[in-house]
């Protein structure tokens, strides 16, 4: 087991055995280590991965961390070294509810983890297992492996996650027992594949009597000859395996070795082993003595070609030879330096394993300087996000990645890069800019092949990032399909939407754009047993992409078309297994759809189904909310001589669009009015609710012939007995229509204006108290004042004067403005009249409560 990466800098970290003793930047123990990556590397090969590793719990609460990565560099995964339980990811998932997860291919992972797909949009398959002991829960076991699409995990896979994750929890409790803390504070520990192709070198010697020409071997050289051959035998057995031409090297090694220099040879010779394939063998010969005399060269006076197994006249003294079986390393090596290609080969933790001639005189570096090191520390400028994500995506969906990189300004380089199992093999080109390679489209070789720049890249690669970002800030159906429209439509180029949504079996027309006006009304309701890639896309889960309008003519003949040209894509909106409806995209062009592309559109297609569902869900609460409201809000106030009152309501436009804002008039007793107003914390169902058992409160209180002061005590005790931890503002006032005397108390809530009748405004001070549901000692003044006939009190919500960035001041004197513009018009008008911008406001964060009272002379 090889650990890199793990104690030093970023991807230049060291190899080695991991420490016993933890730091903060470490595994707690050597023992901890060793277990976690034993299970992580058993696991792996037994379901046929390429990589895996173990989330451990990290001793903060809701906090995993990547304990041990098998196959993969770890800076390359930086991102997923820490994972929170509460995310939408399937080792959360799994940790949070003790199940297993098993994702075949990236369409059984975009139906119910959308999240993983757009932040790895690449093919492969997930298997995670819990580790637990008992109710003790440690952490996740993950595989990765190639894709089945189609074809589920099957049980014996599932069974040897699930035995595994088990005999791992029970390592970890008796470590527990023991006294290692089971917990991960620092980086993960990455850890190499055993070697999983070609054959392993091997060793071997020989003892050469030359004198007797009988040959000694040892157990490593009788090894790799294979049973027939036995030891000592005479050196013809030896020779006899071998090519002519190579009997002829290692005679010159002997010669070399047993001459008068007595210096060492070394030649590279073919062997025949038992299986009937050349081995290469490298053999280093040396004199055991000196040779006693001169030798001669081998007769071949008869016209044949001499003979390996012609005894060479070397005098008496034996030869001493080491052999390395090679496999086939030195061939390839061989081969790769005579490519007039840039080659370089790294293994599975980035480390660099091979450079060949050419890469030496592209990269102005030596193999000395290269080899050994990770790829990132020998290349600077491969450590770039564009990079990193190519070299992520050939690891994990082991299919070959090409793209441009700029290692200086004015170099351009395309770079390949082929994975398999045990690394990476990178092919290096100059070449002369991105624009030629677009010249070169009309040359032969096909569009696809054509390689894009890295900007062009990297845009396509972070659409999911830009969609997601702008999802979570829609809150209905009609923003997410907004969404859709101004961000994926434009980034794929294409130019016709259509989203349905299933409701009671049916496939519902919810959104459209580019569609001739009226061609998509046939298709609003149907079934799902109806023959139409919309539907069908649903009901089986997969995404149907369609090339050319002539393909999708084949596939449904009977489907009408809305165009000749195009291409169409049609994707599920699945959204954690629960189907939500179907997306239709449209191109003018006929057009390929690259597996990237595919990928990241059906990434996008869980994204925007988890949206629409979130969205319908918000829908139905903002239904029963608004009922709740309206319900709650007085239908008509009372009518007084000598008074005139009017109430206004306005929801917020962003987020939920009902608050807990709300105005009331109460008669109470000795023929006052209350003129109550207040603001309940929040938005939704709840903060309406709270809302309307507050004014419930006050107008008990009211009716209940209480003081001001004792109504404001006695909702504030209520409000927090009811929902502790949550507040209100409130204003209450007691007018007295006859004599115009007013007792007011506040809470926490804005001062009222007073339009008096020459026209002037002024900002009332009221004494106040803290906001209600605070503090159940909370103590609320009275303010006595009066109420001059031909004057208007106008008690508002926060949300009137507030706008985001602006200072609460101007809203005031925007409010005066507008309040003293009213004199002459008549209350309702003037109530219209205050509330008019805020009404044509396109974004108004906060719901907004209007209350306005006039006192007319002689009762009106």
């Amino acid at each position: 087991m090889t650990s890199h990466g793990s104690y030093g800098p970023g991807p230049a970290g060291g190899t080695g055995r991991p420490p016993g003793k933890g730091t903060a930047d470490g595994p707690a123990s050597g023992a901890l280590t060793w277990a976690l990556a034993e299970s992580a590397l058993r696991v792996v090969e037994e379901v046929g991965g390429y990589a895996g590793g173990v989330y451990l719990r990290s001793g903060t609460p809701g906090l995993l961390r990547l304990a041990v990565l098998v196959g993969l560099p770890g800076p390359l995964m930086r991102p997923w070294w820490r994972m929170h339980t509460n995310r939408p990811f399937p080792v959360a998932e799994v940790h949070r509810s003790g199940q297993p997860v098993h994702l075949a291919d990236v369409e059984e992972a975009m139906r119910s983890f959308p999240q993983l797909v757009a932040s790895l949009p690449f093919p492969f398959a997930s298997l995670y297992a819990p580790v637990v002991a008992g109710r003790e829960r440690y952490g996740v076991l993950v595989a990765l492996r190639a894709p089945t699409p189609g074809v589920p995990v099957d049980a014996r896979d599932r069974n040897r996650m699930t035995r595994e994750a088990l005999r791992l929890g029970g390592a970890l409790s008796g470590l527990a027992h023991q006294g290692t803390p089971v917990e991960w504070p620092g980086d993960p520990v990455c850890v190499q594949l055993s070697t999983g192709s070609g054959p392993p070198v091997r060793f071997g010697s020989f003892d050469w009597d030359l004198d007797s020409n009988v040959v000694t071997l040892d157990e490593g050289l009788l090894g790799i000859l294979g049973p027939e051959v036995r030891s000592p035998c005479p050196i013809e057995v030896l020779t006899s395996l071998l090519e002519p031409e190579d009997g002829y090297a290692l005679w010159a090694a002997a010669r070399q070795a047993t001459g008068p220099d007595g210096r060492p040879a070394v030649r590279r010779i073919r062997l025949k082993g038992p299986d009937g394939r050349l081995h290469l063998l490298e053999v280093s010969a040396r004199a055991r003595r000196d040779p006693p005399g001169a030798a001669t060269t081998p007769d071949t006076t008869d016209g044949t070609r001499a003979r390996a197994g012609v005894r060479p006249p070397l005098g008496a003294g034996h030869l001493m030879g080491t052999l390395v079986d090679l496999g086939t390393g030195l061939v390839g090596s061989d081969a790769t330096d005579r490519l007039p290609r840039a080659i370089l080969a790294m293994d599975r933790l980035g480390r660099i394993t091979y450079v060949n001639d050419r890469t030496e005189r592209l990269l102005g570096r030596t193999r000395g300087a290269l080899a050994g090191r990770p790829l990132w520390e020998a290349l600077p400028w491969f450590d770039h996000p564009f990079h990193d994500e190519q070299l992520r995506a050939a690891l994990l969906s082991g299919e070959p990645i090409r793209f441009l990189a700029r290692p200086e300004r004015g170099r351009w380089l395309s770079v390949s890069l082929h994975p398999g199992r045990d690394g990476v093999t990178m092919v290096l080109v100059p070449e002369e800019d991105p624009a030629a390679l677009a010249h070169k489209s009309g040359t032969g070789r096909k569009p696809e092949d054509d390689l894009s720049s890295p900007g062009d890249r990297a845009s396509a690669l972070y659409r999911p990032v830009a969609l997601a970002i702008a999802l979570t800030e829609a809150m209905t159906a009609r923003q997410v399909s907004a969404v859709v429209t101004e961000e994926l439509l434009p980034a794929f180029g294409g130019r016709q939407l259509a989203i349905y949504l299933l409701s009671d079996r049916r496939l519902y027309l919810a959104w459209e754009t580019g569609f001739p006006q009226g061609f998509l009304e046939p298709f609003d309701g149907v079934a799902l047993d109806a023959r139409l890639p919309g539907v069908e896309t649903l009901t089986t889960g997969r995404p149907l992409f369609f090339e050319s309008m002539e393909q999708l003519r084949r596939s449904y003949p009977d489907l009408p078309l809305d165009a000749e040209r195009g291409a169409r894509a049609f994707l599920p909106l699945i959204a954690s297994g629960r189907p939500v409806g179907s997306c239709i995209l449209g191109f003018d062009q006929p057009r390929g759809f690259s597996p990237e592309e595919r990928t990241v559109l059906t990434a996008l297609a869980g994204l925007i189904a988890q949206a629409l569902e979130r969205a319908q869900r918000y829908d139905t609460e903002a239904k029963v909310a608004r009922g709740l409201q309206d319900a709650l809000l007085p239908h008509r106030l009372p009518v007084r001589d000598g008074v005139d009152t009017v109430g206004r309501y306005l929801p917020g436009t962003q987020g939920m669009d009902v608050g807990g804002d709300w105005y009331d008039v109460i008669e109470t007793g000795q023929g006052r009015l209350a003129l109550v107003i207040g603001d309940v914390q929040g938005h939704g169902v709840a903060a309406a609710a709270t809302m309307g058992q507050l004014r419930s409160a006050v107008r008990a209180f009211a009716l209940g012939g209480h003081r001001p002061q004792d109504v404001m005590r006695g909702t504030n005790r209520l409000l927090i007995d009811l929902d502790p931890g949550q507040f209100a503002s409130c204003c209450y006032v007691l007018l007295d229509p006859e004599s115009g005397e007013i007792r007011a108390v506040r809470a926490g809530h804005p001062q009222p204006l007073l339009l008096r009748a020459d026209g002037t405004t002024q900002l009332l001070d009221l004494a106040g108290g803290v906001v209600l549901g605070v503090d159940d000692r909370a103590s609320y003044p009275v303010t006595r004042m009066r109420l001059a006939p031909g004057s208007v009190l106008a008690l508002f919500t926060d949300g009137l004067i507030e706008r985001p960035g602006r200072d609460i001041d101007e809203g005031i004197e925007r409010l005066r403005l507008a309040l003293a513009a009213t004199c002459s018009l008549p209350l309702a008008e003037a109530a219209d009249r205050v509330i008019r911008e805020a009404r044509q406001a396109t974004a108004r964060p906060d719901d907004i409560a209007l209350l306005l009272a006039a006192r007319w002379p002689e009762h009106g």
